[in-house]
């Protein structure tokens, strides 16, 4: 189950009626990779722990965390000039909040 679907994230995007779905099949790659990055940061499956029955939600930051960095990775396709920013302004941080650590 993913997190943010298409629609979602292409409403982040400001896309509008007129761009149609040009890019659906770049967006929803960049947006399974997006999830697949989060959760390996976090160190474990999103879906596992939220979402599902007898489960709190989702999170919202998270949801804003894979929304972000989905974006970041389209509107960046070529190599990202500040070089210094691995990931867009916020998103470690919100990993670090729900991270999963073991020893």
């Amino acid at each position: 189950m993913a997190i943010l679907a298409l629609h979602e994230l292409k409403e982040h995007l400001a896309f509008t009626d007129d761009i149609g779905g040009a890019d659906d099949a770049l967006l929803q790659r960049i947006l399974n990779a997006a999830h697949n990055h989060i959760e390996r940061l976090l160190g474990f499956r999103i879906e596992e722990c939220f979402g599902g029955e007898e489960q709190d939600p989702v999170p919202p930051a998270l949801i804003e965390a894979v929304s972000q960095l989905a974006a970041w990775w389209y509107e960046n396709r070529e190599a990202a000039s500040d070089s210094a920013r691995a990931l867009p302004f916020g998103v470690g941080e919100i990993v670090n909040e729900y991270r999963e650590f073991t020893f």
